[in-house]
Formats: C-alpha cells, sequence, structure tokens
C-alpha cells in the first residue's frame, strides 16, 4: 500500500475529489434499480420443476395460474343468475387484457375446487405472463380496475403473483423506513463511541458511499442476469455496518497515533500501513464469505452473493481512499465538537479539560486478565451454552416461502387464507405432472391408474392434451407443502412410464428440488469458506493452529443464532410480540444466507483482534501479554461496531416480512454474540489454553509465511546485539520453533501489561 500512502498524503483533496465524483456517478447510474430488480429466485433453473414449469407455461398455460381472482357473492350463492353473469362478465374482462392467459373460472368449469365450501365464493384464476418484473407491471395495471364491488359481487385480488408483488413493495417500504430508524441512531452511537461529531460523520460517510456505489453495481448486473429485490436490505446493512466498522478501526488508528504526537502525514501513513492493511485483509475474508453463494443456481443467493461482495469492497475502498484523504485535510480537527469535552467540563469546569485521559482498555486489559487465569472454566461453560443455545436447530424443518410472510390484512395474504381455509383441495396449487414423448390415450390411462395408486394422491384429472404434450393435475391428501407431500413428489418421479417422459412441478416439487440443489452445493460452499479463511488467516498470523481456532470459534459463534431462528420463527414462539405468523418451517435458502452473512461477520471482528495481538506478540514475543494487549486495543471497538452493525440489522428486523424480520433479528443475534461472547471469553481462553505452541508453524509453512504473509504492523529490523534483535529475548524463533517470550523496554512483560 506504499504507493497509494504517498498519493493520498501528497494529494488528499485530488484522492477525495475522484471519490466524489464516482460517488456522483455512481447514484446516476443506481438509480431506479429497484424497479429492475425481481422478486422470486428461490427455484433451481435447472431443476425438473424448472423445465415443467416453463413447458406448461407455453402449451398449457391454463395448468399454471398465478392470478387467482376471489369473487364473493355475500348473503347469495355464487350460483345466484345475478352473480353467474357478473362473473361471466367478468372473467370475459380479464380474458382480454393484454398479459393475461389460461384464464377459467368455476362459473365455466363447475369444478368443486374452485368453490368454496359455504357457496359464497368462488374463484377465476388466470395466468400472468413473462417473468416477476413484468408479471408485477401487468398486475399494477390491472388490479384497480378489477379489485372492489362489481355489481352483486366482491372482487379481491390474489395467487402467488400477488403475493409476490406486495410483498416486494412492502419490503421496499420497510427499507426506507430502516434506514430512516438506522441512521440517526448510528449517528448517536457513534458521537458516544467518538465523543467528536465530526469523526462520528466520517463512517456514515464511508457507508452511504458504499451503499450508493453497491446500487450502481447491481443496476449493471441487471442488465446481464436476474438480481433479487431482496439483496436491498443486506447492502443497507452491510453498507453501513461494515463501513462503519472500517471507519472506526481507520480513524481510531489515526487518533491514537495523533495522540502520540504524529503530525497528520504520518498519522495517515501509520494508519494506512497498519490499520488499512487490516481493513483490507478483512473484506477480503468478509468477501470470501458471501462469494460462497455463488454456487448455488437459484438467483436468491446469487444476488446476495453479487451485493455482498460489491459493498464489502466499496466499503473497503471507501474506507481506505475516501478516508485518509479527509483524515489529512481535517487533521486535529478531526476531534472537534468533542461532547465528551463539554460534559466533562460542565461536570468538573474547565481545568478538568486539562487532565489527561486515563490509558484506554486498562478495563479490558482486567478483564482479559481475569478470563485467561480462569481460562478452563470460561473456555468450556461459553463453549457448553453456545452449543446448548444451538440445540433448537436440530429439530429445524425446512418449507417455502407463502402468504403468511405477509402481515396480517394484506389483500394478497387474505384471499390466499379465505382459499387455503375454506375451499376444498388447492385451487391454483397441487402438483402437475407434464407428459411427452406422442403417448397414445390407452399409455395415457395406464399412466393415469398408476398415479391414483400412489400412497397420497386424493385426486387425479386429465390428461389434457396439446400437440406435443398432455399433462395430469394431482391433488394431494397433504398439506400443500407438507411432508407427504414432498414424498409424493418423489413417488411420483418414481413411477414408470414405459416410452412416455415424465416430469413434476409445484409448489411442493419446487421446494424438493430446492433443497436438493441446496444439499448437493451446500458442501461445496463450506469448504470454500472454510478453505480460503484458513490460509488468509495464516497469511495474516503465520500459525497453523490460529486459523482452525478461528473457524471453529466463529462456527461455534453462530450456533445461537441458529437456535434461536428454529425456536422463535419456526416454532413460533414470540409471534406475538414480534408480529409475525409462524409456519412450522423455515424458508430452506435463509439458513444458507444467514450463515455466509453471519460468518463474514465473525470473520471482520476477528481480523481486527488477531492483528492487534499479532503484531503486538512480533514485536514482544509475548504470549499472553500480547493477547491482553490485542484485546485491550480492540475490545471496546469490537464490541461499539457489534452494536452499531446489531442496530441496523435490527431496524432491518422491524419489517412487516416474515423473512426479512428474521434475517435482521438473526443477524443481530450472532453479531452481538460473536462480539461479547466469542471475541470476549472464548478467544482469550482458548488462546491462553493453547499457550505459545499457538503460533507454532512447520518449517515449509513458516518459510511461506516470510514470504508471503501479511502483517498489520511494520517491524523494522534491529541488529544482533540490541534488544529484540536476534539473539535477544524477542528474536524470532528457528523455523518450526516457538518464540520465546520478550520484554518491552528492558522488562519483562506480563498479561496485564
Amino acid at each position: 500500500m506504499g504507493g497509494w500512502t504517498r498519493f493520498v498524503t501528497a494529494r488528499p483533496r485530488l484522492a477525495l475529489l475522484a471519490a466524489l465524483v464516482i460517488t456522483a456517478l455512481a447514484v446516476f447510474a443506481g438509480s431506479g434499480v429497484a424497479d429492475r430488480m425481481r422478486g422470486g429466485g428461490w427455484q433451481a433453473p435447472d431443476a425438473e420443476s424448472s423445465y415443467a414449469t416453463e413447458v406448461l407455461e407455453r402449451e398449457f398455460p391454463a395448468s399454471q395460474p398465478n392470478l387467482l381472482l376471489l369473487v364473493g357473492s355475500g348473503t347469495a350463492s355464487v350460483d345466484d343468475p345475478a352473480v353467474a353473469a357478473e362473473a361471466a362478465r367478468i372473467t370475459e374482462r380479464l380474458a382480454g387484457e393484454q398479459g393475461i392467459s389460461g384464464v377459467t373460472s368455476y362459473w365455466q368449469t363447475k369444478a368443486p375446487g374452485l368453490r368454496a365450501e359455504d357457496g359464497r365464493e368462488a374463484i377465476i384464476a388466470a395466468r400472468v405472463g413473462g417473468d416477476e418484473t413484468a408479471a408485477g407491471r401487468t398486475l399494477e395495471r390491472i388490479a384497480p380496475a378489477f379489485a372492489g364491488e362489481s355489481g352483486p359481487v366482491t372482487v379481491s385480488v390474489g395467487g402467488p403473483v400477488a403475493v409476490q408483488h406486495e410483498m416486494q413493495e412492502i419490503i421496499q417500504e420497510d427499507l426506507l423506513r430502516a434506514e430512516l430508524i438506522a441512521l440517526p441512531v448510528t449517528l448517536v452511537l457513534l458521537v458516544m463511541v467518538f465523543g467528536s461529531a465530526v469523526a462520528a460523520m466520517l463512517p456514515l460517510l464511508v457507508g452511504i458511499v458504499a451503499i450508493l456505489g453497491t446500487n450502481a453495481v447491481l443496476r449493471g448486473l441487471t442488465e446481464f442476469t436476474d438480481v433479487s429485490v431482496f439483496a436491498m436490505n443486506l447492502t443497507t446493512a452491510l453498507g453501513l455496518g461494515l463501513a462503519i466498522d472500517y471507519a472506526l478501526f481507520i480513524v481510531r488508528r489515526f487518533r491514537e497515533e495523533l495522540d502520540t504526537g504524529a503530525d497528520p502525514r504520518t498519522a495517515v501513513g501509520t494508519t494506512l500501513r497498519t490499520a488499512g492493511r487490516t481493513v483490507l485483509f478483512s473484506a477480503l475474508t468478509v468477501a470470501v464469505s458471501l462469494s460462497a453463494m455463488l454456487v448455488f443456481p437459484q438467483y436468491f443467493l446469487r444476488s446476495f452473493a453479487y451485493a455482498g461482495i460489491a459493498v464489502v469492497l466499496l466499503a473497503a475502498a471507501a474506507a481506505l481512499i475516501l478516508l485518509p484523504a479527509a483524515l489529512m485535510l481535517l487533521g486535529p480537527r478531526v476531534n472537534a465538537l468533542d461532547l465528551r469535552r463539554l460534559l466533562r467540563r460542565r461536570k468538573k469546569g474547565a481545568a478538568a479539560a486539562e487532565v489527561p485521559l486515563k490509558e484506554p482498555g486498562r478495563a479490558w486489559a482486567r478483564f482479559g486478565g481475569l478470563v485467561m487465569r480462569r481460562a478452563p472454566v470460561f473456555a468450556i461453560v461459553t463453549a457448553v451454552g453456545l452449543v446448548l443455545l444451538g440445540l433448537p436447530f436440530l429439530g429445524v424443518k425446512f418449507g417455502t416461502a407463502d402468504d403468511r410472510q405477509l402481515p396480517v390484512g394484506a389483500e394478497s395474504r387474505v384471499v390466499q387464507e379465505h382459499i387455503r381455509d375454506g375451499f376444498p383441495g388447492s385451487p391454483g396449487g397441487g402438483l402437475a405432472m407434464l407428459v411427452e414423448g406422442g403417448g397414445t390415450p390407452a399409455a395415457y390411462e395406464a399412466l393415469k391408474g398408476r398415479i391414483e395408486q400412489v400412497p397420497g394422491v386424493q385426486r387425479v384429472d386429465g390428461p389434457v392434451t396439446g400437440d406435443s404434450a398432455a399433462y395430469f393435475s394431482v391433488l394431494p391428501e397433504g398439506e400443500a407443502v407438507g411432508e407427504e407431500t414432498q414424498q409424493l413428489v418423489r413417488d411420483l418421479r418414481a413411477i414408470p412410464a414405459d416410452s412416455l417422459d415424465t416430469s413434476v412441478t409445484g409448489t411442493a416439487a419446487v421446494l424438493v428440488d430446492s433443497k436438493d440443489a441446496i444439499a448437493d452445493r451446500l458442501p461445496w460452499a463450506i469448504g470454500i469458506i472454510v478453505v480460503v479463511t484458513l490460509l488468509l488467516v495464516f497469511l495474516l498470523t503465520g500459525s497453523v493452529l490460529i486459523p482452525i481456532q478461528a473457524v471453529a470459534l466463529n462456527a461455534l459463534s453462530l450456533t445461537a443464532m441458529f437456535g434461536a431462528v428454529v425456536w422463535v420463527f419456526q416454532d413460533g414462539n414470540l409471534s406475538g410480540v414480534l408480529a409475525f405468523t409462524s409456519t412450522g418451517d423455515i424458508e430452506t435458502t435463509l439458513p444458507v444466507l444467514m450463515f455466509c452473512v453471519a460468518f463474514g461477520l465473525s470473520m471482520d471482528y476477528g481480523v481486527f483482534l488477531l492483528s492487534r495481538i499479532k503484531e503486538e506478540y512480533d514485536r514482544t514475543g509475548d504470549h499472553e501479554g500480547s493477547i491482553t494487549f490485542g484485546l485491550a486495543r480492540t475490545g471496546g471497538l469490537i464490541t461499539a461496531a457489534a452494536v452499531i452493525l446489531a442496530v441496523v440489522m435490527v431496524a432491518i428486523g422491524t419489517s412487516r416480512v416474515t423473512n426479512t424480520k428474521m434475517l435482521g433479528l438473526g443477524i443481530a443475534l450472532a453479531v452481538l454474540m460473536d462480539a461479547m461472547v466469542v471475541r470476549s471469553l472464548l478467544v482469550p481462553a482458548v488462546m491462553k489454553l493453547t499457550g505459545r505452541a499457538t503460533w507454532w508453524a512447520p518449517k515449509p509453512l513458516r518459510a511461506f509465511h516470510q514470504k508471503f504473509g501479511l502483517s498489520e504492523g511494520e517491524s523494522a529490523p534491529v541488529g544482533p546485539g540490541t534488544k529484540g534483535g536476534p539473539s535477544g529475548p524477542g528474536a524470532p524463533a528457528a523455523d518450526g520453533e516457538i518464540p520465546e517470550a520478550g520484554t518491552r523496554d528492558g522488562e519483562k512483560v506480563t498479561a496485564g501489561a
């Protein structure tokens, strides 16, 4: 980073101007990004269900209705002549709308599944063509013309396309509200952390730049691939959270250097060579965790990878470009408007401002010493406690998102609840078996007989034949996506069909394929995260044991999150307090997303702590003293960053959509547990137990680290015979050996130093 350091310290105004110009261009490039994003993405595109859905939509639009008009007749029967006449008129109008196909209704078919059991409601079903974006626009155009009272009937709009569209609108509204909540609260917390209002504004500036830049990146990606609108939530959360983390780390180090008497140019240079390297390294570890989602075929998960990688790298870039330039220009004025100084003056008088502050991190140093003195107790109790908190996840059940994700009272949810509770079977749902291969009537009849013999089949309708294919509608006995129906999908796919080619689709089939796709790719995702994390942490520390500890403790820090997700959202505990409806399962992709995000954030904090420990260990060779030093210098910083990020995630968690609520609150819990439990208790306790062996590496790996390794600090070489030199106690150990404890200013370093 030497070249960049020289540039930013020599031409800070030019660097700042370049960053602001790029940001302005990003505002223009990212405008309207939400309108180009899609609302789906849970379906694996290469799955059997995806293929069958595509063919059925093309050949038999009526087989895949995604728009349902619920027609209520008040106290009259839906078979009343006046009601039937009005319903026929509505059906004809709907069939004439552009983008609508496959229109059918109870009054046309007299199908019992399209009539409510009380006889006062019935359904008009249709297919809205195009992808989620095109379908949403069609719905926006036609819904106002059909919803509401029409003669003797009342029409409500529902179906999957309406649920998806309403969910997308609510998420955008909730995201704006979350930003309005998070920004002022974050600013207050930053002022409390820094004291200076000027310093507190800098992290917010970095976060806003990262968010605007990511919107531009996502807008560009929508020209080439599908991007889920849900990724906007992650952009805001990580953009603010990580930018604040990185800015906190850099600004804190800059202020430390100023406190030692360094001039702004020297302070910025030292900050970039130390904290700047750590920020860059941390960003890489977080980006790697998020990039693991690229291995999954669902664009819902891939979209979070796009947004996450972009916002992490842009947050780091803004922290390393925009922030140093601003600090160079501000210099000591970064401490301006110090509200804590005003409070001290008000409390003790003007003279109190001249009293030097106590050494920073002293409380954390004492706490670290306590943890290491009772290391076995803290390690065992903390690890067992985290495992116990994660036990509910053993009972996890995976499902798919439906209308119950929406708040009570949302129109599309009300429609779906009426259909679910008042209609026989599953209108617009069920399973469909596509048959290709030029079958004969006899072959179709034989296949229908086999389908009817499969356990769990309530009714089989069809075949409906076309030019080159046919399909059967299969109504399951169990719930639409229950375990019995999922097993029915597998049984239907196993039916021998002679020379015919069959494929099954429907909500349960999509779920089965999604679970299979995730299970197939999950080992690869975990492998990428673990292997690259091990390599990166080794490059940072030069130790074999520390990377293994980092991965293990990071994984352990996530147990509370996963246990809470099942206990709260699957089992329904606290559903009244948090205002959501439990469906008895967890959407299949959410745990994967939460794991990748939370693991990356945990590594973010882990890198901050380990880098300061490693820097001090390289300087002194004192294992326990280095742990205490690292905890003292970063404990408060990590805790403050975690609290601020948790505030942002909780703001996201106020969403009225259950999955977004789960994402925000779950990651907030994981972040707090990692910072306040794992980094404060487990890491120092485990490093104390492993002793100086913590830093061991075999000769080949030590040589590799010496050549390619990274370091936060710049240790000046010292000559033989000097303190800390090759012949002194602080000297680097020979390859494969464990370094001796070091000295500082001629005195033995202790854990409380």
